[in-house]
């Protein structure tokens, strides 16, 4: 069983908060499609892996950055309100270091400035499922991992027949959004579709003026899988978004507004020969941009990519997958094309020497069109000495190749090679009973060759990045209706001394969940961010920006077995801040919603 097929049957998680907090220490037999080349128990990976199901995503609010930005590890800025620029940190290090997949369609654009995802335009309608994968994985996925992956899976049904989700929300800042998913299992084969709307008049971004910069987008996703004979299953998921956001292009401009379309498609194979297990793919995707007024107005990112992927059992204790792609990119920049492609072999062992320890050994062997091939590799390892303790610990090295527009743009500089890294961490679980845990995990990463923009054109910038830190984590049950949650990440993360901006020293989150009767439940969450730096305006040098804690607070009432209403207070307190120097955040903000299966 593949990486695609796995997926698909992952189980979504009731809409209780009680039960979708749980899931992530104590399904223990949960697999995970990201952490390796093929799926495994979420107990026998050594690599961190958090997920986020359906029942997180959808109480989390619009923005699923913001919800990401709940869990150790996630830091998340936004140039302003729902669908403003939004750049997610894993660990210290920003968007061009994390891969971001779609239904395995890879969505970063290759026409940014830096090829990475803009987390400001996702929002609560796509998700069914998210696994955030940290620590450097370009031995798994190549370049653009250093940081980690974030692995998105749209909306599946999991019951036989006809099934669905409807949610409606409105609420403050004149924010409406509308998601429907419809989905059909039968015995050979299942379809699954979401549609969703949302708007928003918004909030000025810059707070040096008043105007509103809005935000309406409408998404549409498709995944279809049929099982043709015995041995073959033939698929295909599709991803289409098109969206308008304004913002303010400068203190005393506040015209700007970019329209942004996304189309995605991915057909795959999985065929079965003997006991080795196929799959093919193909992708395409393409991120198109207007910025009307802008430096660069027009930006066009393409991506085709060709998979292979095939996996053994060699006995009861050693598997093997082993694979092959070849991706070619292209940006386009106001009608001036540039591009770029790469092929690469992979392959990973996995090795269980005991019952109780799992060993994972990765390489992956890349050549590209007009730079150094790159190799890259990774050893994890899973030891479990009592049944209520997992030890987990990884090294890693990766790489990020410099972008078509870091190479070919207006301040491109065509001699650039690949930034190199490499990585470890160690960390601990402690499972009490069934619904109860404690993780700590420390983290290192640090990257060599920094690309960087010089003031005249982008330059490997001298010395080393490095990123450091611990994560802490837990869930305590007061009872069978009343849980705890926390968690702390500590970050020190530099480069030659100087620290890097918009990295928070201190991130810290804690959460109460409550069943208040049989049909209420009650949440209530709060997030501190410390100890900050951040740019101010040229030539000024990067200084502190004041920390700041929001409060959201939320009310799920069951209406029917089938159907909840909802209220979500975010920013109870209404805090003043500054995601962002000269950004507002979002003031004190009410929703109200309906959602209902079927």
């Amino acid at each position: 069983m593949l990486r695609t097929t796995s997926a698909i049957g992952l189980g979504l998680a009731a809409l209780s908060p009680l039960a979708a907090q749980a899931q992530d220490s104590f399904l223990l037999d949960e697999l995970v499609a990201s952490a390796t080349l093929v799926p495994i128990e979420v107990n026998r990976t050594g690599t961190t892996v958090e997920t986020l199901d359906f029942g997180e995503i959808v109480e989390g609010g619009q923005s699923v950055g913001q919800t990401l930005s709940q869990l150790p590890g996630v830091t998340v800025t936004a140039n302003g309100g729902l669908g403003a620029s939004s750049t997610v940190r894993l660990r210290g290090l920003g968007g061009s270091y994390i891969g971001v997949r779609i239904d395995g369609i890879d969505v970063t654009d290759p026409s940014g400035t830096q090829t990475s995802f803009n987390f400001g335009t996702l929002t609560a309608g796509l998700p069914g499922r998210i696994e955030v994968l940290k620590g450097t994985q370009s031995a798994l996925y190549g370049s653009n991992a250093i940081a980690g992956v974030v692995d998105i899976t749209s909306w599946r049904p999991v019951d036989e027949g006809f099934s669905g989700q409807a949610r409606v929300e409105g609420g403050s800042y004149g924010t409406g959004a509308t998601t429907l998913n419809l989905g059909q299992v039968g015995e050979r084969g299942e379809i699954a579709l979401t549609l969703s709307h949302v708007t928003a008049d918004g909030f000025s971004a810059r707070n040096t003026n008043s105007e509103d910069d809005g935000y309406d987008q409408s998404l549409m996703t498709l995944f279809a899988a049929f099982d043709a004979t015995e041995n073959l299953r033939l698929g295909v998921s599709a991803l289409w978004s098109d969206g308008t956001v304004e913002f303010d292009r400068a203190a005393a401009d506040p015209s700007g507004e970019i329209d942004e379309t996304r189309k995605g498609l991915r057909a795959f194979a999985e065929l079965t020969t003997g006991a080795v297990d196929h799959e093919f793919a193909v992708s395409t995707v393409e991120t198109e941009r207007f910025d009307e007024g802008g430096f660069t107005e027009r930006f066009v990112g393409e991506r085709i990519k060709l998979e292979y992927l095939g996996a053994v059992d060699l006995d009861a204790d050693l598997s093997l997958a082993f694979g092959a792609d070849w991706t070619e990119e292209t940006a386009t920049l106001d009608g001036a094309s540039y591009d770029g492609e790469n092929g690469a072999v992979f392959g990973e062992v996995q090795y269980a020497p005991t019952a109780n320890l799992d060993l994972a050994l990765s390489l992956r062997y890349d050549s590209y069109s007009d730079f150094d091939d790159q190799a890259t590799g990774r050893v994890a390892l899973a030891w479990r000495p009592r049944e209520d303790v997992i030890v987990r610990a990884v090294l890693g090295t990766g790489y990020r190749a410099p972008s078509l527009y870091e190479r070919f743009g207006p301040f491109g500089n065509a001699a650039l090679e690949p930034e190199t890294s490499r990585s470890a961490e160690l960390g601990i679980e402690k499972r009490y009973g069934s619904e109860s845990f404690a993780k700590a995990t420390l983290f290192y990463t640090e990257i060599d060759d920094l690309i960087d923009f010089s003031g005249a054109a982008y330059a490997q910038v001298p010395g080393t990045t490095n990123s450091k830190g611990i994560e802490l984590s837990g869930r305590y049950a007061l009872n069978d209706t009343v849980a705890l949650t926390g968690a702390y990440t500590y970050t020190d993360a530099e480069n030659s001394g100087d620290r890097l901006v918009r990295v928070p020293r201190h991130d810290f989150s804690l959460g109460l969940e409550a069943g208040l009767t049989d049909r209420l439940d009650g949440r209530l969450s709060l997030q501190t961010v410390a100890d900050r730096f951040d740019t101010n305006p040229f030539p000024a040098p990067p200084s502190d920006i004041a920390d700041y804690t929001v409060v959201n607070a939320g009310l799920s009432y069951a209406l029917t077995e089938t159907a909840e209403a909802y209220l979500r207070v975010e920013n109870l307190f209404d805090e003043d801040y500054e995601p962002v120097r000269g950004y507002n955040g979002a003031g004190r903000s009410l929703y109200v919603g309906l959602r209902a299966s079927f």
